[in-house]
């Protein structure tokens, strides 16, 4: 009965229409889940290339993020072991220096209660860029997004907040390696245990 409750509300947020008087394009929802899945992956919103394609992290961050994660695209893109729901499921657009915009604020309240209870099996979910740990860390998130990556651990076993693997984020990557050298090993361990269990 989950499964076939799940299939509908997938069904409903891919045809969602509730912003599209905001939005730059038609609305072209992208997330991807299943019952089973063990990993939850929530981001910003699709890109262009992503609202192009419809493969959420389709894109130079999703080559990261997989590197991040130690996972290869067919693992990654494997929907009955990881589940990719990001903040807002449509391309809200640029700004005028080429950056795309903030997800729209009435996605997630909107979609993530109806989703969340039916991936009974979820073990971790990797909140990725402060949109994310603004929504589900609320008031245990520290000011700062970089202060509260450094305290990863004090989130697990539920969550693990990261920063976004944008290329807008290479200066904040070369201004603390202790990410890559410290968190990123410990993030593919969780994520392995996770996939494994």
């Amino acid at each position: 009965m989950s499964r076939r409750r799940l299939a509908a509300v997938l069904a409903e947020a891919r045809a969602c229409t509730a912003c599209d008087a905001e939005l730059p394009h038609p609305p072209r929802p992208v997330l991807r889940a299943a019952a089973g899945a063990r990993l939850m992956i929530v981001g910003q919103a699709p890109g262009t290339r992503v609202h192009e394609t419809g493969i959420p992290w389709n894109d130079r961050s999703g080559d990261r993020l997989r590197d991040w994660l130690g996972l290869d695209r067919a693992t990654f893109y494997d929907e009955r072991r990881i589940a990719i729901v990001p903040m807002g499921f449509c391309f809200p657009g640029q700004d005028a220096k080429g950056g795309d915009l903030p997800p729209l604020k009435r996605c997630a309240p909107l979609w993530h209660p109806k989703l969340r209870p039916l991936l009974p099996r979820l073990t971790l979910t990797l909140l990725v860029g402060s949109y994310a740990q603004a929504y589900y860390l609320g008031a245990a998130r520290q000011p700062t997004l970089d202060a509260t990556v450094r305290a990863w651990r004090s989130y697990l076993p539920d969550f693990l907040p990261l920063p976004h693997p944008s290329w807008r984020n290479i200066g904040w990557l070369k201004r603390n390696p202790w990410f890559e050298n410290e968190v990123v090993p410990a993030l593919q361990a969780q994520v392995g245990e996770a996939l494994a269990a």
